[in-house]
This record gives C-alpha cells, sequence and structure tokens, in this order.
C-alpha cells in the first residue's frame, strides 16, 4: 500500500494542475509550482497586470516562465509507470449530486447549477438547456473573461469620476470665492446697510459651501466603495477563473449574481445658487440694480444738437466735422451739443450704462423736456440742479481711456444715482421729489472733438 501510494503521489507531481494530465514542456513559476508551458500561457492569455498563480495565487512580475529540464526528464519516466484512472474522473467522482449520490458532469445554462444524469428529467430543469461540464467550463470561461475586461474599464471610469468629483468641489469653491469678491465692493460702498447683511450672506455662503462639500464628499465615499466593490468582485472572479473546474462551475452562479447588481454611482450636481444682497429700496446692491433694472436705451435723433452725429444704431454719439450756425432757426435747436434718448420715465426704477472714449468734458443726466430746452448754457457741476446731471472731463493724457458709468433712477424714492462701474462705487447722488416726466440726455462741450459716449448693456 505505502508503495502505491507513493507512486500516485509522484505521478501527481508530475501531472499538470491545470490540465490533470502529464506535463508537456514544464515551466516553473516564481512560487515553485510547475505547469505544462501551454497551459499557463492560456491561462494568463487575457491577463495585462494581474499574473497570480493558479494553485497558490502567488503574484508573480511578468510571464517570463523558467523551463524545468530535469521535471521534464522526470515526467518522461513517470509516464512509463500505468495508471488507470485518470485526473479528470478522480476530480470529478469527488463531486456527486447530493440527491442521486451520480457524478455531476452536467451544466444547466440557465440556472447555472451542476446536475447529474438524473437531475435531467427533474421537474426543474426538464425545459432547461443542459450541456456536459466540459462545454460549460469553456462557456463560463469566457465569460469570465468579458466580466474581468468590463470590469477593468469601470474602475479606470470609476477613478475618472473620483478625479472630476475632486475638480468639482475645488471649483465650486472657488466660484463661492470669486462671488464673495464681486460682492465686497458694495458692502465697502454702503456699510452702515450692508454690515449685517454681509454677515448674513457669508453665512449663507459658507453653509451652502459646506452643503456642498458635504454631498461631494458623500459621492467621493459612495465612488470609494464603488471601486472597493469592483476590485473585490475583480480579484473573486480572477481567483475564481484560476479555481479547478468543478469549483469554478459551482461558485460561477454567486459571481454571476453580485455581476448583475452592480450599479455606478451618479455624479454630484455642482451647482450652486448665488446669494445677493437684500437692501433697503434706496440702497439696492449695484448687480441687483443691473439684473433687475436695467433698461436698453436709444438716442433719438430729433433732438440731437447739429453739431452732434448720432450712430445709425443711435446707440452713441459724438461731435461732427463742423459745428452749423444757429442763427438761421434760433428756436428749433437747443444752444449746446446735447441729445436725449427716446425712452422717458414717469415712475419705477430704471438703469442704465454709457461709455464715455477719448479726452474732453462731458454731462450726462436726466431732466424735463422744458428744461432741455431753456436752459442756454452747458451743463456744469454749479448748474447741476436744472438736470441731475453729473459732469467730468478727461485730459489729453488720458486718450484710451474708457471710462464706463451707471445710471440709477429711483422716481419714488426721488434719487438719481451715477456708479464707477470699474470699481463699483458710487460717485454721485442726487435727492429731490420728482413731479414731472423724466428723460435721460447726454451732452459734449463743443472743443471735445475725440470724445465719444456710447450706451451699453454689459452686466
Amino acid at each position: 500500500m505505502a508503495f502505491a501510494a507513493s507512486l500516485t503521489e509522484l505521478q501527481e507531481e508530475a501531472s499538470c494542475p491545470l490540465c490533470l494530465d502529464y506535463l508537456r514542456d514544464p515551466v516553473t513559476l516564481d512560487c515553485g509550482h510547475n505547469f505544462c508551458y501551454s497551459c499557463i500561457d492560456r491561462q494568463w492569455e487575457d491577463l495585462e497586470d494581474i499574473f497570480p498563480c493558479p494553485v497558490c495565487l502567488h503574484h508573480c512580475p511578468d510571464r517570463n516562465f523558467r523551463k524545468n529540464h530535469q521535471l521534464c526528464h522526470l515526467t518522461d519516466v513517470v509516464k512509463q509507470i500505468p495508471i488507470r484512472r485518470t485526473k479528470w474522473k478522480l476530480q470529478k467522482a469527488d463531486f456527486l449530486c447530493e440527491t442521486h449520490s451520480e457524478v455531476l458532469d452536467l451544466f444547466c445554462e440557465e440556472d447555472l447549477e451542476l446536475l447529474c444524469p438524473k437531475c435531467r428529467v427533474s421537474s426543474d430543469h426538464q425545459d432547461h438547456l443542459l450541456i456536459p461540464t466540459e462545454e460549460a467550463l469553456i462557456s463560463q470561461r469566457k465569460k469570465l473573461k468579458r466580466y474581468m475586461k468590463v470590469l477593468k474599464k469601470r474602475i479606470e471610469d470609476a477613478e475618472v469620476t473620483h478625479i472630476m468629483q475632486h475638480s468639482n468641489m475645488l471649483e465650486v469653491k472657488e466660484k463661492m470665492e470669486n462671488w464673495k469678491m464681486e460682492l465686497q465692493p458694495e458692502f465697502e460702498g454702503i456699510k452702515y446697510f450692508l454690515n449685517k447683511e454681509q454677515v448674513s450672506i457669508n453665512t449663507s455662503l459658507l453653509l451652502e459651501e459646506k452643503d456642498m462639500e458635504k454631498k461631494l464628499n458623500k459621492q467621493k465615499l459612495q465612488v470609494t466603495k464603488y471601486i472597493s466593490t469592483l476590485k473585490n468582485l475583480l480579484s473573486e472572479i480572477t481567483k475564481t477563473f484560476l479555481q479547478t473546474d468543478m469549483d469554478l462551475l459551482k461558485r460561477v452562479r454567486n459571481l454571476h449574481d453580485e455581476y448583475g447588481k452592480l450599479s455606478a454611482p451618479g455624479i454630484c450636481p455642482h451647482e450652486f445658487r448665488k446669494e445677493s444682497c437684500t437692501l433697503p429700496p434706496h440702497y439696492f446692491g449695484l448687480q441687483n440694480m443691473i439684473s433687475k433694472f436695467q433698461v436698453d436705451l436709444a438716442l433719438d435723433p430729433k433732438t440731437a444738437h447739429p453739431s452732434l452725429t448720432v450712430s445709425e444704431d443711435r446707440r452713441s454719439v459724438k461731435l461732427g466735422t463742423s459745428i452749423p450756425s444757429l442763427l438761421d432757426n434760433p428756436g428749433k435747436h437747443i444752444a449746446y451739443p446735447a441729445v436725449l434718448s427716446c425712452q422717458s420715465f414717469e415712475g419705477g426704477r430704471h438703469f442704465w450704462q454709457v461709455e464715455i472714449r477719448g479726452p474732453g468734458q462731458w454731462a450726462i443726466g436726466v431732466c424735463t423736456e422744458s428744461m432741455f430746452r431753456n436752459h442756454l448754457i452747458f451743463p456744469t457741476p454749479q448748474t447741476s440742479i436744472w438736470s441731475f446731471q453729473y459732469c467730468g472731463a478727461i485730459s489729453n493724457t488720458q486718450e484710451l481711456q474708457i471710462l464706463r458709468l451707471g445710471m440709477f433712477l429711483d422716481y419714488e424714492l426721488g434719487e438719481y444715482s451715477v456708479y464707477d462701474l470699474s470699481d463699483r462705487a458710487c460717485i454721485y447722488k442726487y435727492t429731490t421729489v420728482f413731479t414731472e416726466k423724466l428723460t435721460p440726455f447726454f451732452a459734449i462741450r463743443h472743443s471735445s472733438k475725440r470724445l465719444s459716449i456710447n450706451l451699453t448693456t454689459e452686466e
């Protein structure tokens, strides 16, 4: 008996763990286990970065095999020893049907179960496709290979999503900071009214940022967990793929179920709600005034002084090449270069913008039609009460400078304000009681031939 047992052990040592036949062209892995060259090469055919030993799962760094010439000679000697049963039959004999005690040599493709010949006639599998285990083994290994490829791709996609989530979180923080910076000049300009509002808005933005960060961190954990699940499933499938045939077929059903339940987490939206200051009616934030009250003005060429040239789109005005005489018809035109807009206001709140280009003197404001017609001199700060206007000048050394101004009219409050849009500061304010229809006007001094006034609607 001892001799027979030793003989059987010797024959097993000369056999390949994969094909269960005598070793052909044997190679030895780093872990010391031996395989047929063709068997291990086929086993690792679709693997790229994971090369585990099919017996002990030891990770081999590459596919370089060491040929074992001594084992090859030993195998040739062992082949001369007769053997009654093949390892495949012995292995199958170890797996018997629990119900009928017969060898499990059939596989149900629908239920993914091992069956014996008597199970074929059972009511549970009568209409199912049953195939020999040898065919099932080939089919299931192919499916597991496809799963491995898909899982690797899903891991790559999930890692990209993970990076995108981190980038989105940084983008949200940057947008929050930028929006705080845009609001800051308004806080500086009207400190008394904005002190409490600034604290409220910053707190709200901080809470929103923390809420968004919390959501993104939660999503980050979900993606991390999803990547871990994918990797674990890939590892399980890889291990199962490399197991003996009958073990693989017994475990493949659970792997199919786990693979089918995979669901990638969605991407958390990173849109944020812009906060804006809510002030008393006479101190609206500049951004609010632009977005809520901006009007699209156009110049009225019929009201323009003859020395002015109004553009075809009626959105800019400048001095013409010559100054016509007013002596022929002194009552038809006003006495200085100015023009009204087509729009007039008898109530409400209105915001409009102008660009002033080139050197020279100018005046902008609102007035009644009678004031516009009857005033005989160019508007100046000393005469501003008639027209509620703001005057200014750009020197010849500032020829390339562009001055962007915003005008806000609150008719019911009786307030007219001018803002420098470059630093978002209020530079002029006039308060009174408005009782007549008001019209925006624009004036250029005769000596300012290189100056132009342009209407804009940029936010």
